[in-house]
């Protein structure tokens, strides 16, 4: 089938709910209080990514180190409102796991630059099986809480639990068979500790369902394949069925012209150098309105970005980003319009709970809310102290 047709037939069923969903956000409108924007940026973290196939571990950790020092960088020069740290969510992949990569991931995460969750591919040359799945989640989850002391536990006892990204998009066993083949994949992320999956939006590919711009529970038994293709609204007052789903924007820019005429283009919320950053994206990505029943003026805007693609680095971490997420703070504070919170994926989620309980205030308040970090406060250290006590290890 022409790409082209197959992208189409595929697009159709989220395609005749666009308009509905994009109406329904515009009469909605804004609330009366200022707004407040949480950002999350779930970064697929894959330093052995090449076009030319993995890299070795050498390498992995030089690409570690540079990345590191740009993060740092960037964190001390764009703040939020709140003064937290500009920061990605480091969902990183279970089948690449290293032990010395992980800790460098822990100190950032130590820096406040960046949590650690837990991103998988599998099924590539076969179907993976219910069993395999189990048992490489567990595994990961553990490793990750008990020698790294990442992911968190909910109202800080039990058992860890993470956010998700699937590789490949494939969700729920959602991409026809290929790179999954569990179709009892989410029963399984909620049984061993996922608390949100952010691996949408997915379109053009046949892995976005029809939801689309919400937070929302699985409307179909997690048993079946892809059960979140149809959702239901988080309820005020009750803790939601894990795995919440967390979708980032997805809407049409249509500034594009072709010999004159406007030729929309997905906005996904892509942090990538084929999508300039400037304010009417910002806009773009607001006006999806993704909210949470009983705080209308928290938007949540969850972007997503692959912090190895050396192409994209600018827009995502470097210069670029840099830029553009200043001047997104500042103009916020300038006109009082909103104030922006930088939020990794637990604390996004921690926010959401706090909503659903009718908690009022700034979401910088809920950022530990229910989902607690194994890493202990005493361990958060800022970069100056974290260089002192490392120049003290040396000597």
């Amino acid at each position: 089938m022409n790409e082209y047709l197959y992208k189409f037939k595929h697009s159709l069923p989220w395609l005749a709910r666009y308009p509905l969903v994009r109406a329904s956000a515009f009469l909605r409108g804004r609330a009366d209080e200022k707004t407040r924007v949480i950002i999350t940026i779930a970064d697929h973290f894959e330093p052995a990514w090449s076009a030319g196939g993995h890299l070795g571990i050498d390498v992995q950790r030089r690409r570690l180190d540079a990345y590191y020092k740009t993060a740092r960088a960037t964190g001390e020069a764009v703040r939020d409102s709140d003064g937290t740290k500009f920061r990605h969510t480091n969902f990183y992949p279970a089948e690449q796991y290293d032990a010395g990569l992980l800790d460098v991931l822990a100190e950032m995460q130590r820096e406040g630059l960046g949590e650690v969750e837990i991103h998988l591919h599998h099924g590539l040359e076969k179907p993976d099986t219910a069993e395999n799945l189990r048992k490489v989640l567990i595994e990961f989850r553990d490793i990750l809480a008990e020698r790294h002391k990442c992911l968190s536990r909910l109202d800080g006892a039990g058992e860890p639990r993470y956010a998700f990204v699937h590789g490949n998009l494939a969700l729920a066993n959602s991409y026809g068979g290929k790179f999954c083949g569990v179709d009892d994949e989410m029963q399984i992320l909620s049984e061993t500790g996922c608390y949100a999956d952010m691996t949408l939006p997915s379109a053009p590919l046949e892995t976005q369902v029809p939801v689309l711009n919400k937070i929302y529970e699985c409307a179909r038994p997690l048993t079946e394949r892809a059960p979140h293709r149809k959702g239901k609204d988080l309820t005020a007052g009750k803790m939601p069925q894990f795995p919440i789903i967390f979708t980032g924007p997805l809407v049409f820019n249509w500034t594009r012209r072709i010999r004159g005429l406007p030729v929309p283009r997905l906005d996904d919320g892509a942090l990538a150098a084929n999508q300039p950053l400037d304010e009417a994206r910002f806009r773009r990505w607001l006006s999806a309105g993704i909210s949470v029943a009983g705080r209308p003026e928290w938007i949540f805007i969850k972007l997503y970005c692959h912090g190895f693609f050396d192409h994209d680095q600018e827009f995502s971490i470097g210069e670029q980003a840099r830029r553009f997420f200043s001047e997104t703070v500042e103009r916020g504070e300038k006109t009082g319009e909103y104030s922006v919170h930088f939020a990794s994926a637990r604390e996004a989620v921690n926010m959401v709970f706090a909503a659903l309980d009718g908690r009022k205030g700034s979401p910088n308040d809920f950022r530990d809310y229910r989902l607690r970090p194994v890493m202990s406060p005493e361990f958060q250290i800022d970069e100056r102290e974290g260089e002192n006590q490392r120049a003290q290890i040396c000597i």
